[in-house]
């Protein structure tokens, strides 16, 4: 397998996540202290947690874990989820079970980028882009035109990373049909679904609407738990189940037994916890439109359809890339810059930049980037 590129995203969060004063690009939920988690617990639960047995767990994940993930669907059972250590590696794998050389995917553009490096390290990859003037929606029939005879796979995610996109019920399913009919997988990356902007459509998941659609999740963004690194495909194809199994003996082997402990726990209150990260989106959903309404001259905002991330336009004369660079030299305040969801496969905005809107105390990191604007303005 040739070296995979750096992670661009990882390499500046490596410089700047946790030393920046105000992180204002967070991609996942608020999250929690272990106290608070376990408060969660009922007293069996809890109990359950403190005597667990500190050894090797079972490699698909703990069957308890499994059935309460498959209840977040309608059609999964126990036997339709594997669960992996984070979405990451759930990509990694997902990607090599499907493809080969000689095949070709399709992804979207802009994406998280190991949806593009990884099967761009295997095989043939066209983009299709997410058109800003659409409201960033996918174009299906820019997706039919891109397959071909060998498209194995097509990629998704929604609601989409960094735009916060949803894509239009008519077109998933037209997109799902697409699949269908030339028999090629659907990989829908789903670890925002549950955080809802302004009581707008939930899309279906993709391995419950289509019979070999595969959808990830994890318990890092809508649940606001990163530190847990739980994640998981749901899929009914049991073989292609197996494959990715068989796998996972080569990277994480099994994932950590009181990570798993905690996630039965959350996923079992998992309307409490996201109903406390809705309500928490939307209200700095309101304190953002309200920075961004002050400062219209230098920016396009709107309004997000899902998750807990957003990607307005820079419109300032020096750039987003120095805009960025300066905030957070200056105020502390951490932006993505366009450059870091730049596509090797198609052209991609160059004025945006990702902000998060998900977790608590965002009122210090909005006044931080308001008086550097106004500074700036002066």
């Amino acid at each position: 397998m040739p070296l995979l590129p750096d992670f661009k995203l990882e390499t500046y969060f490596s410089k700047w996540e946790f030393s920046a004063r105000y992180h204002m690009t967070a991609s996942d939920a608020q999250s929690m202290t272990m106290a608070e988690l376990l408060d969660m617990a009922t007293p069996e639960q809890r109990q359950a947690h403190e005597t667990l047995w500190l050894g090797y767990t079972e490699t698909f994940g703990d069957p308890a874990l499994r059935d309460i993930i498959a209840g977040l669907y309608l059609q999964m059972q126990r036997a339709d989820i594997l669960c992996f250590a984070g979405a990451e590696e759930g990509i990694y794998i997902a990607m090599h079970a499907l493809l080969e050389k000689g095949d070709h995917a399709i992804v979207v553009t802009p994406n998280y980028q190991s949806s593009e490096t990884i099967p761009l390290s295997i095989c043939d990859v066209s983009a299709v882009a997410l058109d800003p003037e659409d409201g960033w929606s996918l174009d299906i029939d820019a997706v039919s035109a891109a397959i071909r005879p060998n498209t194995k796979l097509i990629s998704i995610n929604f609601p989409h990373n960094p735009t916060g996109k949803v894509l239009e019920r008519e077109r998933f399913d037209a997109l799902v049909d697409l699949c269908r009919r030339h028999g090629i997988w659907l990989f829908s990356d789903e670890v925002y679904r549950g955080l809802t902007v302004e009581g707008r459509p939930v899309l279906p998941a993709a391995a419950d609407a289509y019979e070999r659609g595969l959808s990830l999740g994890v318990m890092s963004k809508a649940y606001g738990l990163p530190g847990l690194r739980i994640g998981w495909i749901a899929c009914r194809d049991h073989d292609l189940i197996s494959k990715m199994e068989r796998m996972k003996h080569y990277l994480s082997i099994c994932n950590s037994g009181p990570s798993e402990s905690l996630a039965k726990i959350a996923l079992l209150n998992a309307d409490r916890i996201l109903d406390r990260n809705n309500r928490l989106i939307a209200s700095n959903l309101a304190k953002l439109k309200a920075l961004f309404a002050e400062f219209e001259d230098l920016f396009d905002w709107y309004t997000p359809d899902g998750g807990c991330v957003c990607y307005p336009r820079y419109k300032g004369a020096d750039g987003v890339e120095s805009f960025a660079h300066d905030l957070v030299e200056r105020a502390g305040v951490l932006l993505l810059p366009a450059s870091l969801y730049r596509s090797d496969l198609n052209s991609t905005p160059n004025d945006r930049f990702r902000i998060g809107f998900g977790r608590a105390n965002i009122d210090e990191g909005i006044a931080a980037m308001r008086s550097y604007l106004l500074r700036n303005r002066s």
